[in-house]
């Protein structure tokens, strides 16, 4: 009797090596091989790279077969698993949000940093973050996708009063079940923050009528920067809140100031996360619209992708 021989972790591996070489990079291949591999077994990571001879069985060999086939389509690993980590927490994603990016979370890290007793010069003046109003209060995050970025800061800022909007009823479903998934209280609302109700509904905590913080990750591509994306991107994440007009790539940006600059508290914060092809202009939008101590960051790439500004101590 002829026994057939067990795929091993090794075997997976070198199927998808050959299969995705045309879509991905060797090392991209390998990463999305290791996530695959690591939520079908239950193995930790360090397991699966140092043991690849570890043999399969026939149901997770079958299934890593039905996981590669869907990503030779081009379809995110991310959304074929349902589930991916942000900020150190487990996210549920689909296609009605975007998958959360590395560098987002460097942003999310700037704001818990920034909630800090340190001092702060706000237009000419020392202002005294972490004592004063950012001890505690709300925070505010505007196109919140799958709540990872108001999740995380409430997770990590319990003291804080948080709320997230998005224009997509999809995404906040989604971003609620996040929510009770990562065991967190979020306010979220089903809001346009291009044409937003007036009175903006949404609760604020009952110690301030003003929000310390307002963070945003917007739509931002345009379709110049649709040509250089991969496919994985732009024919599977959801187009509304990836991509803006050519002639007014800065739409959400000018809206979400004018919103921070009647909303945000004196002193309050507004981080964005931004095309790194208009670095300068976000920094001289905010500046226009008379925002304090504006600073341009890279990410962990080298690349300009995030921007803080201050309201004055004057409002």
């Amino acid at each position: 009797m002829l026994l057939c021989s067990m795929k091993t972790i090794k075997d997976v591996f070198d199927d998808y090596k050959g299969a995705l070489s045309k879509l991905y990079d060797t090392h991209e291949a390998e990463a999305i091989t290791l996530l695959a591999v690591t939520e079908i077994t239950g193995f930790s990571k360090a397991k699966v790279k140092a043991f690849p001879e570890t043999a399969l069985t026939n149901q997770q060999a079958n299934s890593l077969d039905d996981i590669l086939i869907q990503l030779k389509t081009g379809k995110p690993i991310q959304y074929i698993l349902g589930v991916t980590e942000f900020y150190g927490l487990p996210f549920r994603v689909n296609p009605s949000v975007l998958i959360p990016r590395p560098e987002t979370e460097e942003l999310v890290e700037w704001v818990i940093a920034s909630v800090g007793s340190w001092q702060l010069a706000v237009g000419g003046e020392q202002f005294a973050v972490g004592s004063r109003q950012l001890a505690a209060g709300c925070i505010l995050d505007i196109g919140t996708g799958s709540g990872c970025i108001a999740i995380s800061l409430k997770k990590n800022l319990p003291q804080f009063k948080v709320s997230a909007i998005d224009i997509s009823g999809e995404a906040l479903t989604t971003a609620k079940e996040n929510a009770t998934l990562n065991n967190v209280d979020v306010e979220f609302i089903n809001e346009d923050i291009l044409h937003p109700q007036k009175p903006f509904t949404f609760h604020l905590s009952p110690f301030t009528s003003k929000i310390e913080i307002i963070i945003s990750n917007p739509p931002y591509v345009t379709l110049l920067d649709k040509t250089q994306m991969h496919a994985n991107v732009t024919g599977f994440e959801p187009h509304t809140a990836l991509f803006v007009p050519e002639d007014d790539p800065l739409v959400f940006y000018k809206a979400i100031a004018d919103f921070a600059a009647d909303n945000l508290a004196p002193g309050g914060l507004l981080f964005f996360e931004i095309n790194e092809s208009y670095g300068g202009e976000v920094v001289q939008l905010l500046n226009d619209k008379h925002f304090k101590n504006i600073e341009l960051r890279k990410d962990m790439s080298g690349r300009d992708r995030m921007v803080l500004g201050f309201v004055g101590l004057g409002g």
